[in-house]
């Protein structure tokens, strides 16, 4: 059926099968990419119209605005992509979603990069539309973090190795240095990926021609390089970044077990709707696969030995040390499994398949956008998130409002709960920054036994207890502070949603002479709705 529809193709498959011709022409895939950037970014402005963005989008935008070569809870790739976005695009919601649908239009690129090492035509536009099967590239890299990140970083430098590998050119030798070395400050977690890139050049039958060249050593070089600055700071600062992943490391046999367990299940799951796919794509030509896999070309056998290192070093590293493992620090390596099937086959696969994985793909896209969006944004509205996105902007609005009738002047300091000092951060006319120690977020505590200088704001959500203890504490400390409450209303389009109540703690600023003795040691609730 598949090869008579090739020859005779439906009227209405003729203008897919016309964009399939064109892919080496240079325009099928960037077509495919933008359509994707611009239908998740639109589900992403639709589903969350109600809401605020997510408190790690918020993070990377409020460490990106002091450039530094590192920070104390992350590496600082996300900071510098956020601040380079916001320096060139405004500061909104839709800018922010775009940049994060970008990134996984990006990643998709880089992965189009190896693929056509290996495959041509519509092969290439394949591997591309499995992966967009995936919630790697749609749902994970709205959460623009760390882990998303990393999402354009790791085909990035999967492709310089490959080039380097096969060329041993000084320009690939440089180019997988500063690669790896931008993985490494994108997420910690991306030792794995250098540690593999490592194991399958031993492991590949042309590892004596790799080893007795230049190019790793000249890699080697160029990412200690490249990460210096990092590396200078990690031993200035007291390596917190290290102490925090650290955190993740306190399991033991049965629990590493457990982790192991669940991160093989998540990235199975992850792989499900591409594995169908596939079994229908490739029908009884499955039983080819082993004569494929003793037939692989040997760019492909080094593409085989990093998928595996990908999986099974993190495995082994659980095991060992008894860290946490969770499968959404692997998405981004799933694209070497797609194209190790995809481009690894050596029958032809029938457009007619190709053309069928595009109609499910954009069915997917159009229905989130049509359907799914604006039903998350109405279920939203009425029962909102644990972290409160529903009211980052109005509490923003309205503790902006309060500190400016108090004092007259600009709010400069945010604290309290992190995910509404963010909020505040971003939403608030005066884009304060934010007081609260990142090393010390986890633990409510001050880097000192006083409390900060006047002129500080902090927030919480009434139900928040931790969060209300610390500002107490911090009330009892400073003495010269004026509580306030109030309610704010999530609002979708128009129509009014859930409510929340506001604990807000303002230390005026000394000299502004805006708050008497009796307010400032008056620490009961004055109540006010926002307007």
């Amino acid at each position: 059926m598949a090869e008579r529809s090739d020859r005779a193709p439906a009227r209405w498959r003729r203008p897919f099968l016309g964009w399939l011709d064109a892919v080496e022409a240079c325009w099928a895939v960037p077509l495919l990419l933008a359509c994707f950037v611009a239908l998740w970014t639109l589900y992403l402005v639709i589903a969350y119209a109600g809401s605020g963005l997510h408190p790690d989008t918020l993070e990377g935008w409020t460490l990106g605005r002091n450039f530094a070569w590192g920070y104390h809870k992350h590496p600082p790739l996300m900071g510098w992509v956020t601040a380079a976005w916001t320096f060139v695009f405004p500061l909104s919601d839709w800018s922010l979603q775009l940049m994060a649908m970008t990134n996984a239009g990006l990643a998709l690129f880089f992965v189009d990069l190896i693929s056509r090492q290996f495959a041509r035509g519509h092969k290439r536009i394949l591997v591309l539309l499995l992966l967009m099967l995936t919630p790697a590239y749609q749902f994970h890299a709205q959460r623009f973090n760390a882990n998303a990140v990393l999402l354009a970083i790791w085909p990035l430098a999967t492709y310089c190795f490959l080039r380097a590998f096969e060329t041993r050119s000084a320009f690939w030798a440089v180019a997988v240095g500063c690669a790896t070395a931008l993985a490494m400050v994108g997420k910690y977690y991306s030792v794995f990926l250098v540690a593999s890139f490592a194991l399958a050049a031993l492991a590949h039958p042309a590892r004596r021609t790799y080893f007795t060249s230049a190019s790793p050593w000249i890699s080697l070089v160029t990412g200690l390089a490249v990460l210096s600055p990092h590396i200078y700071w990690l031993v200035a600062t007291g390596a917190s970044t290290f102490t925090y992943a650290l955190v993740h490391a306190n399991g033991d046999a049965v629990s590493s077990l457990g982790e192991v367990k669940n991160f093989l299940l998540g990235l199975m799951a992850a792989m499900s709707a591409v594995a169908i796919s596939w079994v229908f794509i490739a029908g009884r030509r499955l039983k080819q696969f082993p004569a494929d896999f003793a037939a692989m070309s040997p760019g492909l056998r080094l593409l085989f030995y990093t998928a595996i290192g990908t999986i099974a070093l993190p495995v082994l590293t659980s095991l060992a040390l008894g860290t946490d493992l969770p499968s959404l620090w692997a998405l981004q390596g799933l694209f070497l499994f797609v194209m190790l099937v995809v481009c690894g086959a050596r029958y032809p696969i029938e457009r007619f398949y190709t053309v069928n994985v595009t109609v499910i793909a954009a069915g997917i896209a159009l229905a989130a956008v049509l359907v799914a969006a604006p039903i998350h944004a109405v279920y939203r509205n009425s029962y909102g998130y644990e972290e409160g996105r529903n009211f980052y902007a109005q509490a923003a609005a309205e503790l902006t409002r309060e500190w400016r009738e108090l004092t007259g002047k600009p709010l400069s300091a945010v604290s309290g709960d992190e995910a509404l000092a963010f909020a505040v951060a971003f939403y608030s006319s005066d884009h304060p920054h934010c007081a609260r120690p990142f090393d010390y977020q986890s633990t409510w505590g001050l880097p000192r036994k006083a409390p900060p200088k006047p002129g500080w704001a902090a927030l919480c959500f009434r139900d928040q207890d931790s969060c209300n203890r610390w500002m107490e504490w911090v009330a009892a400390q400073e003495g010269h502070v004026v509580r306030r409450e109030f309610t704010v209303q999530a609002s979708l389009w128009g129509w009014p949603g859930l409510t929340r109540e506001v604990i807000v703690l303002m230390a005026p600023p000394g000299g502004s002479g805006a708050v008497p003795e009796s307010a400032a040691d008056d620490f009961s609730a004055s109540r006010r709705p926002t307007e």
